[in-house]
């Protein structure tokens, strides 16, 4: 486990779907606040592995460290990308790309931070979804998908997110939760923690989806409790495209995303705003985003 002593801030964002010229321009714009700032990007950076590679060289050339956890859309084995490589393939690909980037990955050790807020351990963690968030009503996951399939909000990771070489996407999820649960234990009990994936680690930031049963592609319930159990100051998490501030238990979670210009347009925070992690901004609360902005139905999540 790392440490990195300094002043500064612990800022996060996620969701920059850079494909997006607008949003390519956001991130081209997003520069620390002092030479001593992290940041978090919590998933969703882009299709092809290009894209990534820009975005976070460029973020590492600004800050003082970066920390990634992939997103769904970083681990599609989409047709637009000549690296072709399915699964686990991918996601180590992408974990030896940050590491000659100088990015913190869910592989590398643990980093602390101690800068004001300090000190915590800040975790980027790659879990992904085993479809136990189900719509009301649905027992098991083939309810489920029927269900989806019936009203045509289907997440596109159906079609491009292979779990190669375990058989299922949930054989996945249980494999990297079981693989995060034990580092996570072995972490000095002394310490807080900044937990940072591209999922929520509870159900709850789901509530307001305007489809619900998008939510099956948008965690598991084997960490409902890790907020309490690994003692968590924040976490923080994107994918819904619904950025806010909510209150679990007690514990902070920061859904941090950009989202899709169509909907960042509508909002009335301008777009690309790193959110302040640590030190926690006085008066943080529910920020209040409008509901449903995730999962609508046509939505590529």
């Amino acid at each position: 486990m790392e440490s990195t002593a300094g002043a500064g801030r612990l800022l996060a964002i996620s969701d920059l779907h850079i494909t997006y010229p607008e949003n390519r321009e956001l991130v081209g714009k997003m520069r620390p606040e002092t030479d001593q700032d992290w940041l978090i990007v919590a998933g969703d950076i882009a299709e092809t592995v290009a894209d990534i590679r820009w975005t976070l060289e460029t973020l590492a050339g600004r800050f003082r460290k970066v920390l990634w956890a992939p997103g769904n859309h970083d681990l599609w084995t989409h047709p637009k990308d000549p690296v072709t490589l399915r699964g686990v393939a991918r996601y180590e690909h992408l974990v030896e790309l940050c590491r000659e980037l100088g990015v913190v990955s869910p592989e590398d050790p643990y980093p602390v931070w101690e800068g004001p807020g300090g000190p915590v351990v800040v975790a980027p963690l790659f879990l992904l979804y085993d479809y136990s968030f189900l719509p009301a009503g649905c027992a098991t996951k083939e309810e489920g998908l029927a269900y989806a399939h019936g009203t045509g909000v289907v997440c596109n990771d159906e079609y491009l997110l292979h779990p190669d070489p375990y058989p299922t996407r949930e054989a996945w999820c249980r494999a990297r939760v079981e693989a995060t649960e034990r580092r996570l234990a072995e972490l000095p009990e002394d310490l807080p923690t900044v937990l940072a994936g591209h999922y929520p680690l509870d159900r709850h930031p789901t509530d307001v989806l305007w489809y619900p049963e998008f939510a099956m592609w948008c965690g598991t319930t084997l960490t409902a409790d890790w907020h309490r159990r690994f003692r968590v100051d924040t976490m923080v998490y994107g994918h819904l495209h619904i950025p806010r501030t909510t209150w679990h238990e007690g514990v902070r979670f920061e859904e941090v995303s950009v989202g899709y210009p169509r909907e960042w347009r509508k909002r009335s925070r301008p777009p690309g705003e790193l959110r302040r992690i640590l030190p926690m901004e006085v008066g943080t609360g529910d920020r209040g985003a409008a509901p449903g902005l995730g999962g609508g139905r046509g939505d590529a999540r």
